[in-house]
This record gives C-alpha cells, sequence and structure tokens, in this order.
C-alpha cells in the first residue's frame, strides 16, 4: 500500500498518470514553524527536511504503508519564497522575481514505520521576463485567488508560463516532484503495475 502525504491535486495527477494505486492524507506539519527554527538550513535542506518531515509524520499513522512525502521551494539566492499569503504578497514575489533567475527545488520522501527510507532532492532554473506592473496586475486579475497556491504565485503549465522566458530543468520537478527518481525508487520496493 502506498499513500501520498499530500493533498495536492497536481502531485495526485502525476501519481495518477504514472499508474500508481494510492491514497492521499495531509500530513500534520506546521511547514513554518519548523522552516523559522531551522534559519541555518540552506534551501535545498528546506525542501527536503519538509519532505521528510511530511512522509514521517503521515508514516507513523500508517506504519505498514510506504508513504510518499514532497516538498518544494523557490529560492533566489540564499532566500527562500514560501506560497504567497494574499494577492498583494503574491504581487510582491513576483516584482521581486522579474527579471531574475530563480531555482525551485523539489524534494521526494518515502517513508515506513515512521522513518524515512530513501530520498531525493532536484532542482530547476527558471528565468522570468523583465514585465511591466501593468503585466502583473493583468496576470493577478486573470489568475485570481489561485495565486496562492503555488510557490511563487504561478503554476508554469497555466498561464504563469507567460512569466517566463527560459526554463531549464525536469517537468516534474518544476511541478513539485522529482517522478523519474521515485518511479525508480518504487520499482524496487513495488509491484507498481498490480
Amino acid at each position: 500500500m502506498i499513500v501520498l502525504a499530500s493533498t495536492s491535486p497536481t502531485r495526485q495527477a502525476m501519481l495518477r498518470s504514472a499508474g500508481l494505486e494510492f491514497s492521499s492524507t495531509a500530513p500534520q506539519v506546521d511547514e513554518r514553524a519548523l522552516v523559522a527554527a531551522h534559519p541555518e538550513w540552506p534551501p535545498a535542506d528546506v525542501a527536503l527536511r519538509l519532505a521528510e518531515a511530511k512522509a514521517e509524520e503521515v508514516s507513523r499513522r500508517h506504519p505498514q504503508s510506504i508513504v510518499i512525502g514532497a516538498d518544494q521551494v523557490l529560492a533566489l539566492g540564499s532566500r527562500v519564497y514560501s506560497k504567497p499569503r494574499d494577492t498583494a504578497d503574491c504581487r510582491k514575489q513576483l516584482q521581486e522575481l522579474r527579471g531574475q533567475t530563480h531555482l525551485l527545488i523539489s524534494a521526494v520522501v518515502c517513508a515506513r514505520g515512521g522513518t524515512a527510507t530513501w530520498s531525493h532532492v532536484a532542482e530547476a532554473r527558471l528565468t522570468m521576463r523583465d514585465f511591466s506592473d501593468d503585466f502583473v496586475e493583468q496576470y493577478l486579475a486573470k489568475i485570481g485567488s489561485d495565486c496562492t497556491s503555488s510557490v511563487g504565485g504561478y503554476k508554469i503549465e497555466g498561464l504563469g508560463l507567460q512569466l517566463f522566458e527560459q526554463v531549464d530543468g525536469d517537468h516534474f520537478t518544476i511541478l513539485g516532484l522529482p517522478l523519474i527518481p521515485l518511479m525508480n525508487h518504487l520499482r524496487g520496493t513495488e509491484d507498481l503495475l498490480s
């Protein structure tokens, strides 16, 4: 049995499209508090430690299952961005990111019996166009409250694509789950097509 420690529709859709049978449950992890308690963590550690905390917490509730936890952070230099709290926060993030190259760092962790057993971290480099303030306002008007549902205030698989001039990296990593390394790992532990 596989359990996804997430209610993310994007992560669920990726796993379903790959042919995985799984259930999903929300992890009971205070992400902001965990990150605030560890200001020394570089961005890749933030993604890994959050994915690990989610996988282990859900795994304690489902000890016989393989539990998949994932997390993604956006890093501009050493600064880590969280999901925007509201439209004003999203506007500020987009204005800070425009014309810049940032990293999307995605981590995935598998746990069993409350302990992490495998992990993988991947990153993608994304360069935003130097768009105008008017463009930001038009973009925010079109996506509405959806701007708070993903780190950076964009979903590159949708209208957010218009923010970018260059993208270097694995599509699944950009969506928040390094799927190919995960599938390679799971194939070593489970009959995935049964």
